[in-house]
């Protein structure tokens, strides 16, 4: 299974911008469907975006859809999160994930990164 570390989160204000970083191990990067998710203090795990591994279509959840950009950067092994425009409900600890199913829902995700937190506060 491929290693995953996450790093970029931080404290920002509303309005402002982070990009999280998704560094995997191993050289089968490409083979792998990445996503982001993220779990807010009391609340479950949810999904946040995931980019194909097979031609790199992205998909999102409604609640950033248009402020978030996922992307990825096979030679580098990284995949990344774009965050603008952020808002006070984008705080949450934030986790890369990958799996090798198709057409994946969150259970089928099975390397996960350690998180990195975001908090979104004036």
């Amino acid at each position: 299974q491929v290693q995953l570390v996450e790093s970029g989160g931080g404290l920002v204000q509303p309005g402002g911008s982070l990009r999280l970083s998704c560094a995997a191990s191993g050289r089968t990067f490409s083979s792998y469907t990445m996503g982001w998710f993220r779990q807010a203090p009391g609340k479950e795990r949810e999904f946040v975006a995931t980019i194909s591994r097979y031609d790199g279509s992205t998909y999102y959840t409604n609640s950033v859809k248009g402020r978030f950009t996922i992307s990825r950067d096979n030679a580098k092994n990284t995949v990344y999160l774009q965050m603008n425009n952020l808002k006070p409900e984008d705080t949450a600890v934030y986790y890369c994930a990958a799996t090798q199913v198709r057409g994946a829902t969150e259970a089928d995700f099975h390397s996960w990164g350690q998180g990195t937190q975001v908090t979104v506060s004036s």
